[in-house]
């Protein structure tokens, strides 16, 4: 679950800011973004946010905001699999719509290019930095085998994307024991195999062996062709520390994308749907 909340925060804050707008329900003319390409099937942690907010509302009615309960949540997932803790500013307020285009517009795929990534990010004022220290989350969690098939079974598409995935037939076989040709698409491999249920840098010695799951993680050095990120890759991977304040950093900068303060937006009683 711990990468799922931090999962649903990211997915959170590239959709119109840092707003729970993810967290809305269909309801009276919203379509949720739950409903997205993106999301659907996979996001998950739901039921948890609504039992943070449920005994907040308890104790302090009207407080704390769903926007400000998913930053903290993500923060809290990372230190509890061993990374790293930071203070998380508050006082963001949450959305009164949701943006069903904008999850499948801004919420990157797994299949993306390393241009289409850069440009995402760029988008949400985040740099290429930003971008390799953020990945680092994939040393988390799970995905699901339509997320990583073509990476198992595509060999033409690797060897234009200049990928050494093709010389690790160990782990592909490994990938395709998990994920079919066609079919199963909700079966789940770990992003990291080595250390799966642990946050730490060893996502980036999965990248320097060519073992990153997903074709977004790949992309990172095999497009790299002036090497900027692999500089950043070897760095991280040989200096955990390192990576993780760098990360911090980068979460920091993501949890303030586009906040509502002041009388912006509301404080939401249930966080599914806006007050009436």
């Amino acid at each position: 679950m711990a990468a799922s909340l931090l999962r649903l925060h990211f997915h959170d804050c590239f959709v119109m800011g840092c707003d729970a707008s993810v967290l809305l329900d269909n309801f009276e003319g919203i379509v949720s973004e739950k409903q997205a390409t993106p999301n659907l099937h996979s996001l998950r942690g739901f039921e948890v946010i609504d039992d943070i907010k449920y005994y907040l509302e308890m104790s302090c009615p009207c407080t704390v905001s769903c926007a400000d309960i998913l930053a903290i949540a993500a923060r809290d997932s990372v230190h509890l699999r061993g990374g790293p803790n930071w203070e998380v500013l508050l006082g963001r307020r949450d959305s009164l719509e949701a943006s069903f285009s904008g999850a499948n517009k801004f919420i990157p795929a797994p299949n993306s290019s390393l241009d289409t990534l850069i440009a995402n990010f760029n988008q949400q004022g985040l740099d290429v930095g930003d971008l390799v220290a953020l990945s680092g989350s994939h040393t988390m969690g799970q995905a699901r085998c339509a997320s990583f098939r073509q990476r198992a079974y595509d060999v033409d598409f690797f060897h234009e994307q200049f990928d050494r995935y093709k010389r690790y037939t160990t782990f592909r076989r490994i990938l395709r024991s998990i994920c079919p040709a066609s079919g199963k698409d909700h079966r789940l491999a770990p992003l990291d195999l080595v250390t799966p249920a642990q946050f730490d840098n060893h996502y980036f010695h999965n990248l320097l062996q060519g073992k990153g799951l997903l074709g977004s993680d790949t992309v990172l050095i095999s497009q790299d062709h002036e090497g900027i990120i692999l500089k950043q890759v070897l760095a991280y991977a040989s200096d955990e520390k390192l990576f993780f304040d760098s990360f911090v950093e980068s979460m920091v900068k993501m949890s303030n994308i586009n906040v509502l303060t002041g009388n912006q937006g509301e404080i939401r009683r249930n966080c599914r749907f806006v007050n009436t």
